[in-house]
């Protein structure tokens, strides 16, 4: 079984910082795209940040909303991703989640997400 388990999240002032992890572990073989989304109440789960950064060649792309601020960036010896926040904004307020999609141990690729750390931006 492959797992995704976040942690980070939390309460913070706005213009405040915050670092979420995700942490992949289990029957891996490879990573390949990771992925940060968020969903804010009454809205649609959005796409925050995402890496194909597997070598230093990799790619990255961010949601228009959250360029210069976030830092997606990965850790592939360890399996993990992270999401540097800077700045943050009370309409950051949300449950981000951690998306990847990983070969398992049986060759077979398979799209994962994680069960969400609540990130709450408020004075």
């Amino acid at each position: 079984q492959v797992q995704l388990v976040e942690s980070g999240g939390g309460l913070v002032q706005p213009g405040g910082s915050l670092r979420l992890s995700c942490a992949a572990s289990g029957n891996i073989f490879s990573i390949d795209a990771m992925a940060w989304y968020r969903q804010a109440p009454g809205k649609q789960r959005e796409l925050v940040a995402a890496t194909t950064a597997t070598t230093s060649s990799g790619t990255t792309n961010y949601a228009d909303s959250v360029k210069g601020r976030f830092t997606i960036s990965r850790d592939n010896a360890k399996n993990t991703v992270y999401l540097q926040m800077n700045s943050l904004k009370p309409e950051d307020t949300a449950v981000y989640y951690c998306n990847a999609n990983i070969l398992n141990g049986l060759r077979r690729l398979n799209n994962y997400w994680g069960q969400g750390t609540q990130v709450t931006v408020s004075s």
